[in-house]
């Protein structure tokens, strides 16, 4: 679950992204961008969901269209080792976007890649759709997950789990800066709420670090309160 794909591309988190969807112009020819970011944390949405953390991603983007691959990988052998693909449009500050995002937890003998199915536990993927739009100074996000290992409701049934997201870009000692604001509306067993509730509080900056003249290397910081789980964070990443 990616991050930082949209607003948080910057910062690296996934948050974001998270995961979020990728952020494409409608440019005219064709776009490719590879990289990696190494964390000393895995938080997504104010979720803990691993240690020390290596992060590849890959996207290829053509005229507002956008397909890319994101990827976690743990340290610890007890991770759980994450692959997403996104397919996306964007244009303007309107972006939509399809999300499949595949688990494999340790020592899980049913997480295969090619076991789909609508709902049932061995099934671990999540199919998860997002629309949102940028307005520069604010952006504004919504994800459901409409298909997959969704989480449920107390009486059992697909929670159809959705998060919301605000998040503010800003400039301050020199140093690019985003605040975000993050909620699930209703009940869903995938984030943990009974309801509609504020699952992520985030501040995060990020600057340059100059190598040589020629090479620099972006750091980030992130620090995230769950107000609903009482949860508190703070991960530092680099970008390569």
């Amino acid at each position: 679950m990616k991050r930082g794909i949209t607003t948080w591309m910057g910062l690296g988190i996934a948050l974001l992204a998270a995961a979020m969807p990728f952020q494409a112009n409608a440019q005219d020819t064709v776009e490719t961008s590879v990289g990696a970011d190494l964390v000393s944390g895995y938080v997504w949405r104010g979720q803990e969901l691993g240690g020390v953390s290596i992060q590849p991603a890959l996207s290829v983007a053509y005229k507002g269209f956008s397909i890319g691959a994101w990827g976690s990988v743990g340290l610890e052998s007890t991770d759980t080792k994450e692959f997403d693909l996104t397919v996306g449009y964007a244009t303007g500050g309107f972006s939509l976007s399809v999300t499949d995002y595949w688990f494999n937890m340790a020592g899980d003998q049913a997480a295969k890649y090619f076991q789909y199915g609508s709902h049932n536990d061995a099934n671990s993927h999540v199919f998860e759709a997002q629309i949102g739009y940028d307005f520069g100074p604010v952006a504004f996000n919504w994800y459901t997950n409409f298909a997959g290992a969704d989480g449920v409701k107390q009486n059992g049934d697909r929670a159809y789990s959705s998060y919301v997201t605000v998040a503010a870009p800003f400039k301050l000692g020199g140093v690019d800066w985003t605040v975000e604001a993050g909620a699930t509306p209703w009940e869903t067993s995938f984030y943990g709420s009974n309801g509609l509730a504020v699952v992520n509080l985030s501040l995060g900056a990020s600057k340059e670090i100059k190598i040589t003249d020629s090479f620099s290397l972006p750091l980030y910081a992130t620090a995230t309160w769950n107000p609903r789980t009482e949860g508190a964070y703070f991960v530092v990443g680099i970008s390569f």
